[in-house]
């Protein structure tokens, strides 16, 4: 469901256009992904899914964090694109602003993998295959790796004392944000509220006044959104550069349903071609009534191994 890393929030997922049929990341153990066009409930394939992300600007592809075929789907995907164009690009969520550096020494060549995962403090758990898959893809591609999100001492100081606090930082300290424009309101606060506000999840001590609720989830939203805000930002800055499209790899939360990453994004990046693409961790022969408008596509992958 959701982890989240500012406080606790990080739900994941990957949204693709497929459907009921086998694909290559199935096996005769294991069962295959099943893709569906989120919009109609369509069944589609990943080749439909490729095609559509290789046309936009950007394709954001929510996942469910450390789902091995989830983020095999996910890879599938993103090498699938690579084939149809040299001017793509891959950005995730997973590194911060402030490890650029380490991860282009590393797809350059001047560091090793061993000495790249060292510096990064990249554990198995932490840097999963998948998102090792992704990343290797790139570097024998030559196509770059962006580190996208903020560095979480800004977001942790965000949420605590509002983004005035980030404007007394250094210029290189602040060049590694993006503070966000405006806070989105509708069902994406709605959900990260319901989500922050439920009593069996692990999001600290629950607050004892209405006051205190209120504070406690505006300020997790001050930091959810300086993430949503930077992120996005770093899309619009590839695109700019000339690379198309950007593959943003996030936790499915961020996007789902129109979420707040989008909405940044499209407020960035006026009249960019968004493609979305959420993967759910269920299993379904059909677009479930709860996930219809989740994402451009959605595929089920089923419950996480340690999950069932």
């Amino acid at each position: 469901m959701a982890h989240y890393r500012f406080v606790g929030l990080l739900l994941v997922g990957v949204a693709l256009l497929t459907g009921c049929a086998s694909t290559r990341t199935g096996s005769a153990e294991a069962p295959a992904a099943r893709w569906f066009d989120g919009r109609t409930g369509a069944p589609a394939s990943p080749e439909q899914a490729a095609s559509a992300c290789a046309a936009s600007d950007a394709f954001i592809v929510g996942e469910n964090h450390g789902h091995p075929l989830g983020l095999a789907t996910a890879a599938a995907l993103w090498e699938d694109v690579l084939k149809r164009t040299d001017k793509a690009a891959l950005s995730m969520e997973f590194f911060d602003r402030d490890e650029q550096s380490r991860l282009d020494d590393y797809l350059t060549g001047l560091a090793d993998e061993k000495t790249f995962r060292t510096r990064t403090g990249r554990t198995d758990s932490g840097y999963p295959p998948g998102h090792r898959r992704m990343v290797e893809a790139a570097k024998a591609a030559g196509r770059p790796v962006i580190a996208s999100n903020a560095p979480r001492s800004q977001v942790r100081a965000a949420g605590k004392e509002g983004y005035e606090r980030l404007a007394k930082l250094t210029a290189e300290q602040r060049r590694l944000v993006r503070v966000p424009d405006e806070l989105p309101t509708g069902r994406y606060r709605e959900d990260f509220d319901k989500v922050m506000s439920d009593p069996n999840a692990a999001h600290g001590p629950q607050p004892k006044t209405e006051a205190e609720k209120k504070e406690k989830l505006d300020s997790a939203f001050r930091g959810q959104s300086l993430w949503d805000w930077t992120m996005a930002d770093s899309v619009a800055s590839a695109l700019a550069a000339g690379d198309r499209p950007v593959c943003h790899v996030v936790g499915r939360f961020h996007m789902d349903h129109h979420g707040g990453l989008v909405q940044a994004l499209e407020k960035l990046r006026p009249g960019v071609k968004v493609v979305t693409v959420s993967f759910v961790d269920a299993w379904s022969d059909g677009l479930r009534e709860e996930d219809k408008g989740r994402a451009d596509f959605v595929v089920y992958v089923g419950a996480a191994p340690k999950e069932k």
